[in-house]
């Protein structure tokens, strides 16, 4: 965690300067960490939502989901946390720490599984002198981000960003974006009456119907000692590579494409959620079943 210690002051200082900005900010695209933290909210145990709660900043005003976007609305202010939100890969479909854990320009441990692990580490730890508030807000939102698929796409093209496409032929938008916002965006309008909280419900509906013995092994994996991130970048990374196909430069994707991706776009943010709890409870709650129970 060498790199939060040099940027300590910075956070510190950007955290204010962003709170002021924050309740504007939602941003896979706000709607989708928003919806990934909203259900980790439901999975939590009572020592463990008195202890999120009790780090949210005032902004937030007791919710998790409302600040789950704030990593992405400090970037800019940030830059050297970009590597920390994606971790590309070659392209084959696979995710190796080794091989696609670093940044743009090779550092160690700089994506989106070093952040996760990085920031429970100091969580975990009640005497790290790292900033309790910040780590909370990055660690939720990244468990969003590692469960996009074109968050662990190829490397050359951004993972989808270098790829411009048009959506219903009306959208001119990029691969990435398809998956971070347009597909979430066309499902509340058409499905959902632009209304998250019902998406929300649909989603929870599924996780008592649909993905109800499912649901206990997506967080089977998560240790005490290891947060197993990098099997949930290997899902992902599995998982970007149907969702290029049919998406090449130029086209035009439609009904065909959204009804493939939509199922993907609501399992990844579901397990995101269910996984993200599941951490949470270990550390503020000494949770040690991995069966989960929603509130």
């Amino acid at each position: 965690m060498g790199f939060l210690r040099l940027l300590q002051a910075v956070l510190l200082a950007a955290a204010a300067a962003a709170a002021a900005r924050a309740p504007a900010a939602r941003a896979w695209g706000e709607e989708g960490h928003y919806m990934t933290c909203k259900i980790a909210e439901g999975f939590l145990t009572g020592e463990a939502s008195a202890a999120v709660k009790g780090l949210l900043p005032e902004w937030a005003v007791g919710e998790l989901a409302a600040a789950c976007s704030w990593p992405d609305a400090v970037r800019r202010q940030m830059p050297w946390s970009g590597s920390l939100h994606f971790a590309d890969t070659p392209g084959d479909c696979k995710f190796s720490y080794a091989r696609d854990c670093h940044g743009t320009k090779g550092e160690k441990d700089m994506c989106v599984v070093g952040g996760i692990n990085n920031y429970t580490a100091a969580l975990q730890d009640s005497s790290s002198p790292y900033n309790r508030t910040e780590s909370l807000l990055f660690l939720s939102h990244f468990l969003g981000d590692i469960h996009q698929p074109m968050h662990c796409g190829r490397t050359a093209d951004l993972g989808g960003n270098t790829i411009v496409v048009t959506w219903y032929n009306t959208t001119k938008t990029n691969l990435h974006k398809v998956w971070d916002v347009n597909v979430i965006e066309t499902a509340m309008n058409r499905f959902y009456k632009d209304d998250m909280s019902t998406m929300v419900n649909a989603i929870k509906h599924n996780l008592t119907n649909e993905w109800c013995r499912e649901e206990n092994q997506w967080a089977a994996c998560y240790t005490p000692t290891t947060t197993c991130a990098d099997k949930y970048a290997e899902e992902s990374a599995e998982l970007s590579c149907p969702a290029y196909v049919g998406a090449d430069h130029g086209s035009n994707l439609e009904d065909e494409y959204f009804f493939k991706a939509l199922p993907v776009v609501q399992k990844r943010i579901a397990q995101g959620g269910v996984r993200l709890a599941a951490i949470l409870n270990r550390i503020f709650s000494g949770k040690n079943d991995d069966r989960i129970q929603s509130s």
